[in-house]
């Protein structure tokens, strides 16, 4: 009987583990995103990156993605759209091709640049630049609007 709890135990927190895996995952598909959001009723984040070379977006995904509460929130409230403009990482011809319409389209001038926005695409908040106060300043500066 206990071999069997155990392995109810064991099975369990398999389960637990690959949920908080899968909690607020990055997408690169724009169209899917905001799909997402409206079947979701989420917020949608675009962070605009050099993820290979831009020090500040690396600070930022350190500073804040990578965190525990950031994660949290995210997982609630926001489809999460990374739009990467790297120098070394290969992409697809098709993404290459989205996140040029997507400079053009936000008027992009600097990296990182974060975009909130409701599932209808009204922007919320444009930050451009690195904002020191980690997770807790990200997620206040967020408005609580909805769609």
């Amino acid at each position: 009987m206990k071999t069997t709890y155990r392995m109810l135990a064991a099975c369990v927190a398999a389960l637990l583990v690959a949920s908080a895996a899968r909690a607020a995952e990055w997408t690169e598909d724009y169209a899917s995103a905001v799909a997402t959001a409206k079947r979701e009723h989420k917020l949608i984040l675009l962070d605009f990156t050099g993820s290979d070379w831009c020090i500040w977006c690396q600070k930022t995904d350190a500073e804040v993605f990578s965190t525990r509460e950031f994660k949290d929130f995210a997982d609630r409230k926001l489809i999460l759209v990374k739009l990467d403009y790297p120098q070394e990482h290969p992409q697809s011809d098709a993404i290459k091709a989205q996140n040029a319409r997507m400079l053009d389209r936000f008027g992009i001038t600097g990296y990182p640049t974060l975009i909130v926005m409701n599932s209808n695409e009204k922007v919320l908040l444009a930050q451009t630049g690195y904002k020191p106060g980690g997770p807790e300043a990200f997620i206040a500066s967020i408005p609580q609007q909805g769609n």
